[in-house]
């Protein structure tokens, strides 16, 4: 399958039903009340890691995500069906960023991990709703409010417990095919990887996934070669292999590779080189990296580094390669990592609208559109409020005047020089300025 890592998609949460305006008519019951029942809500997308999935490929073809929309409700106090949430999975590893503003949302690092990406819209109370002991017979309900809608960056940064990490054409992938089950593309030709694979290798009980990333050279850190590319999937591991071609020219040009790689590590970020590692020189089956091995493995031991030889071709060393992995991965053995949630997508507290003459003049904002064209009226509450009315029902526009009479808004249009005829908007309401008159 092809390595994909990094993706856009649009996700758009359902909408909620809409209220039912209805009164229970039967024989002998010719007024029986109100029994508009409130609509179902909308479902929201979520994404969730899951394992088994190593790769963003799915979301090439498919980039638009809708989730299932709340049902209307209906007579006889029959509440609408809710919207299924859509689940969507993504690969472990994967953050998740607004498209638009660049913000990140989430971080799934584990299997399981989720976060609600669009949340569904909430369903309009029916007629039933808005009894009260005055008046026993609304003609009125809400509409169900829009789900929520965004465009998403996903970017992968592959987890894997053991990196393999060096100069292109150091036979990474070869010592991943010796390893463990991999198949990954090999040839004698630098950037033979150009994207991650992966393999699993079995000990005992344990499997330990084994990550081939792609070479990188001096420069990386500035995007030169693979660049960030490689060094965005070594972040995720939690040990790394050094691996040196020991064949190339002498052995302190063996060594520079090492050398290289650590600078980059810092240039990048410096807490990569507090991961425990080791090294392996590997292609040992050749004449000159026979010449090399033994200058390179008296400095590594002066550094205190655990160095080990290695040929992917003739299998030398390979299985006390192996066990050093497998010792190295049982002694540290991977957190568990609960969803990173970041500030965007915590959950919003509504407020309720403000009640009193102080505090709604304080909230509604009037602004004066150039060229004289009107004016809009700005209060979330209220914007929150309008979206919700059928204005083609009998009481709806009754209910809007008394909703600009709570909130004062004409009174502050003329404090902003309104006059009789003006064009004024609400959110997406648009309606002439008309002073005393509406509530008549």
């Amino acid at each position: 399958m092809k390595f994909v890592d990094l993706v856009r998609i649009k996700v758009k949460a359902g909408r909620g039903g809409n209220g039912c305006l209805s009164f229970r008519r039967e024989k002998f019951i010719p007024k029986g009340g109100p029994d508009g029942a409130n609509g179902g809500n909308g479902g929201s997308v979520i994404l969730k890691a899951v394992d088994g999935i190593h790769t963003l490929a799915d979301f090439e073809f498919e980039k638009k995500f809708t989730a299932e929309h709340g049902q209307p409700g209906q007579g006889q106090k029959k509440v609408g069906a809710s919207g299924k949430d859509l689940i969507i999975p993504v690969p472990c590893g994967t953050i998740i960023y607004d498209d638009d503003t660049m913000e990140p949302l989430a971080d799934l690092v584990e299997a399981g991990n989720e976060v609600v990406v669009a949340r569904g819209g909430r369903g309009g109370r029916g007629n039933i709703h808005f009894t009260t002991s005055v008046r026993k017979a609304p003609r009125f309900a809400e509409k169900g409010e829009l789900g929520e809608e965004r465009n998403l960056r996903l970017e992968l940064k592959l987890i894997a417990d053991v990196g393999l990490v060096g100069f292109p054409n150091a036979g990474k992938s070869s010592l991943l095919a010796a390893i463990s089950n991999a198949r990954p593309k090999i040839a004698d030709y630098p950037f033979t990887t150009l994207s991650p694979n992966l393999g699993v290798l079995a000990v005992d009980d344990e499997r330990i996934v084994v990550a081939d990333v792609p070479g990188l050279i001096e420069g990386a850190h500035e995007n030169k070669g693979l660049g960030i590319y490689f060094l965005r999937h070594v972040e995720r591991t939690r040990v790394l292999v050094h691996v040196l071609d020991l064949s190339t020219g002498t052995s302190e040009e063996v060594i520079s590779q090492w050398k290289t790689i650590c600078n980059e590590f810092e240039a990048y970020n410096s807490s990569l080189l507090e991961r425990p590692y080791i090294v392996v020189g590997n292609k040992i089956d050749l004449e000159q990296a026979q010449k090399n091995s033994h200058d390179v493995e008296a400095f590594m031991k002066k550094q205190g580094v655990l160095y080990f030889v290695t040929s992917a071709l003739s299998g030398e060393g390979i299985p006390t390669f192996i066990d050093a992995i497998a010792t190295l991965c049982r002694k540290h053995v991977r957190p568990h990592s609960e969803t990173r949630l970041f500030e965007t997508v915590t959950p919003r507290e509504e407020k309720p609208l403000q009640r009193g003459r102080k505090g709604v003049e304080e909230q509604v904002t009037i602004i004066r559109l150039p060229d004289d064209s009107g004016f809009r009226v700005v209060h979330a509450g209220l914007e929150r409020a309008l979206k919700k009315y059928d204005f083609e029902q009998e009481d709806a526009l009754y209910r809007f005047a008394r909703l600009l009479k709570k909130y004062h808004v004409e009174e502050l249009l003329a404090q902003e020089g309104a006059q009789e005829g003006d064009t004024v908007f609400i959110g997406d309401v648009e309606f002439e300025y008309q002073p005393d008159k509406v509530m008549e």
